[in-house]
């Protein structure tokens, strides 16, 4: 890949990464539920189901998923279910989980990941953007297709850790500032429920 394409390919990536969407959605609303280790934590869990993605994509597995229209009604049900499953713990998690520093320090950051793992993991959209969108950048003369592609992945994975960090640490702020008015904090737990939901319900509906 020459200079000029990598960087091409990067500035592509930063701007998806930046632009309205499931993910960011999520990232801010863990950080301004939760704050910004949270929101942290579950985007670098959000950004390791790339990988997942990306390896399917270079060894050709997600075209051959995405092919049969069975699979891809199949899986995109599965993730719509989890997400309005993460919507209905949302609500019945304590309200304001950030009043004290102490219960902000002992959050479960391991469920946080694992959460930001399987929304994208399960989440067909995201294969099928992946399998579209890295070969436009792969050079068919260099042969290694599938190095190419993985590292692409890669690539765009690290990006999207930096990205989405910096997007949990303004939203995380931002929490913080509304804590300062406690009869906010009661709604906490409806904004990550009503983001869960929705995009449960839009995975629900999308079409292949």
């Amino acid at each position: 890949m020459t200079t000029s394409t990598f960087f091409c390919f990067l500035g592509a990536s930063v701007a998806l990464s930046f632009a309205p969407g499931p993910d960011i959605t999520f990232v801010i609303a863990q950080g301004i539920s939760r704050g910004r280790k949270a929101a942290i934590v579950s985007a670098m869990g959000m950004c390791s189901g790339i990988s997942v993605h990306t390896t399917a994509a270079a060894l050709g597995i997600s075209a051959a998923l995405y092919s049969s229209a069975a699979a891809f009604t199949l899986l995109k049900f599965a993730g719509a279910a989890y997400l309005l499953y993460l919507a209905w713990k949302a609500l019945k998690e304590p309200m304001s989980p950030r009043i004290t520093a102490r219960k902000e320090e002992t959050q479960p950051w391991g469920i946080l990941f694992r959460r930001g793992f399987m929304m994208n993991v399960v989440n067909p959209k995201v294969g099928l953007f992946f399998l579209a969108f890295l070969p436009q950048f792969v050079s068919q003369r260099e042969g290694g297709i599938a190095l190419q592609m993985f590292l692409l992945g890669l690539v765009f994975m690290i990006q999207a850790v930096l990205v989405f960090g910096l997007v949990g640490c303004l939203s995380g702020g931002f929490g913080d500032l509304l804590l300062k008015r406690p009869g906010i904090t009661k709604y906490f737990a409806w904004l990550s429920a009503g983001v869960f939901a929705s995009l449960g319900l839009k995975l629900a509906l999308a079409q292949r």
